[in-house]
């Protein structure tokens, strides 16, 4: 037996049946444990697990790498030369924008999660099934349903469902970038509360086909402030959709929001987006077929600690067409590559888009969307580091970009807030369409 292989042994035994449970060659979460043939893609020894020295609870998160050099830098002069390695839409950025390029750093393989999640996935076999139609899951209620999926379908359905996190607060900006780079930040309050997965809530206080409560408030500009989403995420969409309800400080009303889905405009996006664009993917699968092209090794976002963190102002991040690309970091990674097309008889106002998603993590780390004339149009990229002391893959900076006009809306700016996850507690009635007044007021 080969000293990697040892490894790869070694740590099934470490994590105990989750390793155990899908043999030497995958994680828990289903990925391939090894290093690629070519060595530049390193095996998974188990990720991050505990903070940098001098971690405060809640608070930024040090970059473990940060004596990492960069190996070298694809520009829209030697796209070529890596085309292999990029998205479409990657090297179409490459070549729009002079001055955007892709940093390239060593890759570290992370993603780690808590060994209540991998034990949750390991018990999901056989278990798990796609409701009628695909427009869900049944079966399980928490953990990777399929880690691994057969189609499209259980694929873009992993991405939804993986852990992110139980009951918490995060406080973000999000800014529309105009051609020249000016923007105005628009700051929003999120809480989620979510129920599949859950690792702190009883099992009594588990709703049984909820994946999440969802409340988001506008905190700023004035304009805005006060306005406040409320959703109610399902596991199994055909037995029971999306809730949405929106509060208005203006007319002091609740209504209910059937338009917070699929092609409807995202909050305060200046139509740079879409509903379900936000998270990269969320919400119904019904509109589109969904097909599992296979595995590709791609140049994707990683281990963003600097173009995350608070060493740097949201003005340093938002330059004109593009983020700082000297604050980020790019990896060599596999990913799962999922295309989905409209369906016939369907609207979107993307005829196609295609995922790239992480095996480690399961997150969407780039999306490639086209118009109805099967045109290249938006790129979005999706920055993440990893919560150490939870730990968990957690998505930072989603950057969605606009190739049609040259302007982009990045989401997820913590850099200039004190604090990026904080666990609170709450009580079921403060998710609840009458309980959207007081919100403004905890």
């Amino acid at each position: 037996m080969s000293k990697h292989a040892f490894r790869v042994v070694g740590l099934a035994l470490a994590l105990g049946a989750a390793g155990a449970a899908f043999g030497q060659a995958r994680t828990p979460m289903g990925a391939e444990a090894g290093a690629n043939a070519a060595g530049t893609i390193p095996a998974w020894t188990g990720g991050i697990v505990k903070p940098q020295p001098g971690h405060v609870a809640g608070g930024h998160y040090a970059d473990p790498f940060k004596a990492d050099k960069p190996q070298f830098t694809i520009t829209g002069a030697n796209a070529d030369q890596y085309k292999a390695q990029l998205s479409p839409g990657q090297y179409a950025m490459l070549k729009k924008y002079p001055t955007w390029k892709m940093v390239v750093y060593p890759t570290r393989r992370s993603a780690a999660y808590p060994k209540a999640v991998y034990d949750e996935t390991v018990g999901n076999a056989g278990k798990a099934k796609l409701s009628q139609g695909g427009n869900g899951v049944v079966g399980v209620r928490g953990g990777i349903p399929f880690p691994a999926p057969k189609d499209g379908l259980e694929a873009i359905w992993n991405t939804v469902l993986r852990y992110r996190g139980d009951t918490y607060l995060t406080k973000w900006a999000q800014a529309a970038v105009t051609r020249d780079g000016g923007y105005t930040p628009v700051a929003f309050d999120y809480e989620y509360d979510f129920h599949y997965g859950n690792l702190t809530k009883p099992a009594g206080e588990r709703e049984e086909n909820k994946l999440a409560n969802f409340l988001q408030s506008t905190t700023a500009p004035a304009r805005l402030a006060g306005q406040i989403l409320l959703v109610h995420e399902t596991v199994d969409q055909v037995k029971e959709p999306r809730s949405a309800w929106t509060y208005n400080p203006g007319q002091r009303r609740v209504r209910l929001a059937p338009q917070v889905a699929h092609d409807n405009p995202g909050t305060a996006a200046d139509g740079l987006r879409t509903s379900d664009d936000f998270g990269m993917w969320n919400g119904s699968t019904e509109r589109y077929d969904w097909k599992l092209v296979g595995k590709q090794e791609i140049y994707v976002p990683y281990n963003s600690y600097k173009i995350s963190g608070n060493e740097v102002k949201m003005a340093d991040v938002l330059k004109p067409g593009h983020v700082n690309p000297d604050l980020a970091r790019y990896e060599l990674h596999r990913v799962w590559v999922v295309e989905a097309t409209l369906k016939q008889g369907t609207s979107h106002i993307y005829k196609k888009r295609v995922f790239y998603i992480d095996e480690d993590s399961w997150m969407v780390l780039v999306v490639d969307k086209y118009d109805a004339r099967d045109e290249l149009w938006r790129v979005a990229e999706q920055h993440s580091i990893v919560f150490a002391d939870v730990p968990m893959a957690y998505a930072t900076l989603e950057v969605h970009h606009d190739l049609q006009s040259g302007r982009y809306i990045a989401m997820g700016l913590r850099n200039e807030e004190p604090k990026v996850y904080e666990p609170v507690k709450r009580d079921k009635a403060d998710f609840t369409p009458s309980g959207l007044r007081g919100v403004g007021t905890r």
